[in-house]
């Protein structure tokens, strides 16, 4: 007895692919995952306005947008790869929501207090939003060929692999929110102010070669516009840079991978802190 207590122990509450860190992030993943798919007005609204701003966007400005790199498919084929981050960018909003909802409901108080690490706690919250937000712009995906976006099998993993990486830094900023947040109605409000104009200013709806002087400096220090630069390179191969005068492929890895990990880092802070407020 003495010997298994002493193997609990040493396991501890900490990070790392123990039973206390793996098995409360996959469990509270799933969660997420299942409550998600339950509720069927949510996966409408997080998929189906995107696709209509895609289309109706498409179609309108279409016939008065020019944009070098995408003659064939128009002013559609460009905006594609801003409706696939609008995705990611709703699913990310939808998904963090419901840590408020657990506040409020209890559920939080309950996993907090359990042998759980709260960095587990974290990267399950995170990673289910990820997964959702990367299957549901996986679907869009399939879309491609309308817009006559060249989609081979090696883009199309590529960009599922962008994706993913881009809801995992979108859905860490939303948790980040979220755990300081006691109101669903502020959340929003927040997210509204801040995500919306990170997806419109990262050349997702114009690029910013024709935007103005300072616009163009929010645009370069925005981190959702090298996320936006992956989704054109991996679709678009050696042709993206002629869609919107993206940065250098080798720039958007690196800071898409940082905002990622930033956010992550940032969440397990936010979890871990003694001063947590009404987490």
């Amino acid at each position: 007895m003495d010997t298994l207590m002493a193997r609990r122990s040493s396991m501890g509450p900490g990070p790392g692919f123990s039973p206390t860190f793996l098995l409360p992030a996959l469990s509270l993943a799933r969660r997420e995952v299942v409550r998600f798919l339950r509720q069927r007005a949510r996966v409408v609204g997080a998929l189906a306005t995107p696709v209509l701003f895609w289309i109706l966007l498409g179609s309108g400005i279409g016939r008065s947008f020019s944009v070098q790199g995408a003659e064939n498919g128009g002013y559609m084929e460009y905006f594609f790869a801003g409706t696939l981050v609008m995705i990611v960018l709703f699913t990310a909003i939808f998904s963090t929501i419901t840590l408020i909802e657990d506040r409020h409901e209890g559920f939080l108080q309950g996993v907090l207090v359990s042998p759980a690490s709260r960095l587990s706690i974290v990267a399950g919250k995170i990673l289910g939003s990820a997964i959702l937000a990367t299957g549901q712009a996986g679907l869009f995906l399939l879309l491609g060929p309308l817009s006559h976006v060249p989609l081979s099998l090696g883009g199309a993993a590529g960009c599922v692999f962008v994706l993913f990486l881009l809801s995992l830094g979108l859905s860490g900023m939303g948790l980040a929110v979220a755990w300081r947040m006691d109101s669903a109605h502020g959340y929003h409000s927040v997210m509204n102010l801040v995500m919306m104009p990170m997806w419109i200013l990262s050349g997702a709806v114009f690029p910013a070669s024709g935007a103005s002087a300072w616009l163009r400096w929010v645009m370069w220090v925005n981190p959702l516009t090298y996320g936006m630069g992956l989704v054109r390179g991996v679709l678009h191969g050696s042709q993206a840079a002629g869609h919107a005068g993206s940065p250098p492929m080798a720039l958007c890895w690196t800071v898409s991978v940082a905002f990622a990990a930033g956010m992550t880092l940032l969440c397990a802070w936010l979890a871990t802190e003694r001063s947590g407020g009404t987490a």
